[in-house]
């Protein structure tokens, strides 16, 4: 495969990487604009794979792929290949008020109790790490815990009348927490509760986002209707625990997801089982709930995270655990959420108007 000359050319690379496939989306990455950059220079070759998310789970396997297929070409001595990433959006809009928010996910429960601020923290935090914007918006007005997990007391002053968000891990957060006084009570009605999440999406400076994780309160109420009603969601991720109330509430938190057209992008097994010294499990809180309620919704498990003290010992200290203790297997599996995510995201969104930003109601 080379040229009337016998010298490679870009367009035999690019032809022998149409072979290779985005493993997501199930079709091959010239076809998705997925390579940039292309360089050959006698019989060496460079190029660079642009991935939907710096979280991609599959990154190794199509980089591998990539360079395979490229050295396959007769004549070829030398692959580099460069690993870069742009998040699309599905480009849904309402209203006039724009924001660079690319995507928008909801991480719900139908209890408290369950740990669903920890997953949003460490999901936030995982994808910053991997090289995302991301914003985090604590709309959990009743339990605003995230900025203590995140170690954060307070948030900058305003700036062009606009709040600006704080920032812990390259994570831009928002919470009530920094508006009220500690332990003040927020008794608040449905107006108010719609009011303080459309001012916490509209009225803060969040700038260009690949995704704004949102951290609901538990139940079926006021404040994912509100939040549905201020900005379009990529979708919702369901946390439950195994045990049989957690599943019954996480299936009414799901259902209510479904009943505003909110896309179940799947559901997580938080505190699934204790890993004793000896190495065997046990299922404290029974075993399988979350698999067993994503397959009766028809709606994918998106993995189980299991117990462990140094989650706790994170959260109070204010340093996530996906950071604290990186290689534990509570992380990995946190991690693996976080990346699972990422990648029904960027299935969910491409090819639907990935440059038109974010609309939030007025």
């Amino acid at each position: 495969m080379v040229d009337k000359r016998g010298t490679l050319t870009p367009e035999m690379v690019l032809d022998a990487l149409r072979k290779v496939q985005e493993p997501e989306l199930g079709r091959d990455l010239v076809s998705l604009n997925m390579i940039n950059d292309i360089k050959v220079e006698g019989g060496k070759v460079s190029f660079t794979v642009e991935l939907t998310t710096p979280a991609c789970p599959l990154k190794t396997r199509i980089e591998r792929e990539a360079r395979q297929a490229v050295e396959a070409l007769p004549g070829v001595e030398s692959v580099e290949v460069a690993l870069s990433a742009r998040v699309p959006t599905d480009g849904r809009s309402r209203g006039s008020i724009q924001h660079d928010i690319r995507n928008a996910v909801a991480i719900a429960s139908g209890k408290g109790g369950v740990g669903k601020s920890t997953v949003a923290v460490n999901v936030a935090v995982a994808l910053a790490q991997a090289g995302a914007q991301v914003g985090l918006l604590d709309a959990d007005v009743y339990g605003p815990n995230v900025p203590t997990m995140l170690g954060l007391e307070r948030m900058p002053p305003p700036k062009d009348d606009k709040m600006v968000p704080a920032e812990a891990y390259g994570v831009r957060v928002m919470s009530i927490a920094f508006l009220v006084p500690p332990g003040q009570p927020l008794i608040w009605r449905g107006p108010l509760l719609h009011s303080a999440i459309k001012q916490f999406i509209g009225d803060v400076e969040w700038g260009e986002l690949d995704y704004l994780i949102v951290d609901l309160p538990p139940g079926t109420g006021d404040a994912p209707l509100s939040l549905a009603q201020s900005i379009p969601l990529t979708g919702a991720v369901i946390v439950t625990m195994p045990q049989k109330v957690s599943l019954e509430d996480a299936r009414r938190g799901l259902e209510m997801f479904r009943s505003m057209n909110v896309p179940i992008l799947g559901v997580v097994e938080n505190m699934s089982y204790l890993e004793l010294p000896d190495g065997t499990r046990m299922d404290v809180f029974g075993q399988g709930g979350g698999e067993l309620l994503a397959g009766e919704a028809g709606v994918p498990f998106i993995g189980a995270i299991p117990m462990d003290p140094a989650v706790r010992q994170a959260g109070d200290s204010g340093v996530p655990v996906v950071i604290s203790h990186p290689d534990s297997v509570v992380s990995k599996a946190l991690v693996a959420v976080a990346e699972d995510v990422a990648a029904k995201v960027s299935v969910r969104s491409f090819g639907r108007g990935d440059e038109i930003p974010i609309k939030v109601v007025d």
